[in-house]
């Protein structure tokens, strides 16, 4: 049985991911490093500081990258995406009491008017890919630098965002994009944010443990 503690965690640390993502698109517009120094300092710091309450997830496919790396169990899991899901509407809904809804539509993740949905899956995929490896390196993984966890991961989203920001608005957290959606009852191309990031966190989990950790991909 999951704690209350953990959960509570995950929900303000996906609040304030969410919190912090739009306002950050809303006050800098185009600027993609803005933007992703906003998102990657987030993560560093709240990350840094749920860490040893919940593992710092803060994002469903981290969790779900968990489950298929045998890190976690599913029972586990759920909880944590339904405090994740209502982290990120509760930010969501409360961005449009302040800024109204167009800012929250502004401020979520959507595809490049010239990238089509399976290239948007895929470029999804790949940057969830690297931030579950890297979740797994610096804060699963016992013999990672956990003391820098937060940091590094922060820096992970960091570069992905300067890479997919223009592209996707590299989300790699189906939280992310599901909040707003909500909030403003937009959900264009709502499903690149959820097949992208889970397939690319499996894939991730399932890497590390087989190929870093050298443990089977079944069992304990």
């Amino acid at each position: 049985m999951t704690k209350f503690r953990p959960l509570l965690a995950e929900f303000i640390g996906t609040f304030a991911l969410i919190f912090v993502g739009i306002g950050a698109i809303k006050t800098a517009g185009h600027d993609v490093l803005a933007v992703a120094l906003a998102h990657g300092l987030t993560i560093a710091a709240f990350v840094s500081a749920t860490l040893h309450i919940s593992g710092g997830q803060l994002n469903p496919a981290v969790t779900f990258g968990l489950v298929c790396g045998r890190h976690m169990k599913w029972t586990n899991a759920l909880p944590y995406w339904i405090a994740q899901c209502l982290g990120g509407i509760s930010a969501a809904l409360i961005c449009r009491g302040l800024f109204g809804r167009d800012v929250v539509i502004t401020g979520t993740p959507q595809l490049a008017i010239n990238l089509a949905p399976w290239q948007g899956i895929l470029v999804e995929a790949i940057l969830t890919f690297f931030l579950v490896f890297v979740v797994c390196g610096v804060a699963v993984d016992e013999r990672g630098p956990r003391r820098i966890a937060g940091l590094v991961i922060g820096a992970t989203i960091t570069l992905d965002i300067l890479f997919g920001g223009t592209l996707t608005g590299a989300a790699m957290n189906p939280a992310r994009v599901f909040g707003p959606a909500v909030a403003a009852n937009f959900w264009h191309d709502h499903y690149v944010y959820w097949i992208g990031p889970l397939v690319g966190a499996a894939l991730g989990g399932f890497a590390y443990r087989v190929l870093i950790e050298r443990r089977p991909a079944t069992g304990t």
